[in-house]
């Protein structure tokens, strides 16, 4: 392992993670120190006052380019779902659904489970996008809060299946080849942690909503689906025109046309073995088709207008998400490439970024055993995952188990503790700009679900890590 010698840009960023995680735990907005963080960064990297300022407005475009794509598809699955709702051809999708969705409680599991499935054939951005917004309105009319399904999608979706990977493979590769194993071994060693941590992370966050699942009646009248909040203010100066009432037969058509059409793109994308960001842009072009023919039929003439306004409330309910989250983003980018490329080599020679680095050096300082390799490899994978990106540190993830395992039998159980911690942390259930597809589908606050998944997750990893020791 190389020595990395930190430098106070480090220790400084790691003294606004902790302001920052603290301030989440609050439930505080996190926007100002975000920017002061960036800014003191951008001080001491180019040690001009101009180069900090400059910093702030090039960490903000910089977080904007990485989140355009999610942006962008969360926008137009609202324009979509938006015209569905106008036009009554949403209530005729679901209604088929209440047959098997009954409680509360099958709304969450049944949703995780399905969640979860599609997620390990496609990754899940695009199975939050296909499912979301066509189960959604199922699970509140029979009782779970919007949060629940948030957290169910959220969990079994960015949590199970994108930690365990079995499918695509993408994750094991990554940290089987920088542990130097064979990807067939940290798979086997990952299953019974994937199904502890999934268990546990999932039960416990359903005991949680328990309460609320019993207390609350939630009824669908009573309920404002994140598309519809996106446009009904008194303000909108782009509300689109009343909806004629389209024929009964009319409306039955779409309502089967369309699960069809997301049926063949989940075809097209096992065919076409489209993954992450190709399946997501099938997904993101069929919803413009669908959203442009629904219009048509829906509004004649006007169709090509209402099409544009549908739009522009689509891209207003993406960006308002959107707009607390880019300086969040902007600074934890800090941690991994947006450094260097933002400022000028400030970081020492032979690093790897400032998250990485402070894996290294966290890996570094600690004795080499069984015990407290396993600690160690969970508290390094969710520090690497801070930067809302699971995938970015899990190599690092992966060279640090090599050095902890003292044996052949622990090298894989370690690299797959370490590949679960950094995917549940960066892979979309703690940092809230990495769950917002989950949050704005459903219509919640992203940094709420982060904080209602903070407690199942942290019980997870701590029950996932002493099941791991006595696997080594």
């Amino acid at each position: 392992m190389v020595n990395i010698q930190l430098v106070p840009l480090h220790y400084v960023y790691l003294a606004f993670i902790v302001l920052i995680i603290a301030v989440l735990v609050r439930r505080k907005d996190t926007t100002m120190i975000c920017v002061a963080g960036i800014m003191t960064i951008g001080l001491l990297a180019t040690e001009t006052l101009s180069g900090s300022v400059t910093g702030v407005f090039n960490s903000f475009i910089y977080a904007t380019k990485e989140l355009l794509s999610t942006i962008f598809i969360i926008s137009i699955i609202v324009a979509m779902s938006r015209v569905l709702i106008r036009t009554g051809i949403n209530e005729i999708m679901v209604t088929p659904l209440t047959r098997f969705i009954r409680t509360p409680q099958a709304a969450y599991w049944g949703i995780g489970l399905i969640m979860m499935v599609v997620s390990l054939f496609f990754w899940p951005s695009p199975a939050v996008a296909l499912i979301g917004a066509v189960l959604l309105p199922v699970a509140v009319r029979v009782g779970l809060p919007p949060i629940g399904a948030a957290i169910a999608m959220n969990l079994f979706g960015h949590g199970i299946a994108l930690s365990g990977d079995y499918i695509i493979q993408g994750a094991p590769k990554l940290t089987a080849d920088a542990a130097g194993l064979p990807v067939t071994s940290v798979m086997v060693a990952s299953v019974p942690l994937v199904v502890v941590m999934g268990m546990v992370s999932t039960l416990t966050a359903f005991w949680m909503l328990r309460k609320e699942m019993n207390t609350i009646k939630w009824k669908v009248q009573e309920f404002t689906h994140p598309q519809q909040s996106a446009s009904e203010s008194p303000s909108e100066p782009n509300q689109s025109a009343p909806v004629p009432t389209l024929p009964l037969r009319l409306r039955k058509t779409f309502a089967l046309l369309i699960p069809l059409l997301f049926a063949l793109d989940v075809v097209l994308m096992f065919i076409l073995n489209l993954q992450g960001g190709d399946a997501t842009a099938l997904i993101g072009g069929t919803a413009v088709v669908i959203l442009i023919a629904v219009s048509l039929a829906a509004h004649g003439h006007s169709g090509s207008e209402e099409t544009t306004h549908y739009l522009i409330e689509g891209f207003q309910f993406g960006f308002k998400v959107f707009g607390p989250v880019i300086p969040i983003a902007a600074f934890f980018y800090l941690g991994d490439a947006a450094i260097t490329e933002l400022f000028v080599n400030p970081l020492p020679e032979g690093s790897h970024g400032i998250v990485n680095d402070l894996g290294v050096a966290l890996a570094g300082i600690v004795p080499m055993n069984g015990t407290v390799g396993a600690i160690t490899m969970t508290v390094t994978g969710a520090v690497t995952g801070l930067d809302g990106s699971g995938f970015s540190g899990i190599s690092l993830v992966g060279s640090i188990a090599a050095m902890f395992a003292g044996t052949t039998n622990a090298a894989p159980v370690l690299t797959a503790l370490g590949q679960v911690a950094a995917i549940w942390v960066g892979g979309g259930t703690l940092i809230p700009w990495a769950l917002i597809p989950a949050a704005a589908i459903c219509g919640v606050s992203p940094f709420e679900l982060a904080r209602r998944n903070l407690k199942p997750v942290i019980i997870g990893l701590t029950v996932t890590t002493i099941v791991a020791i006595f696997l080594i």
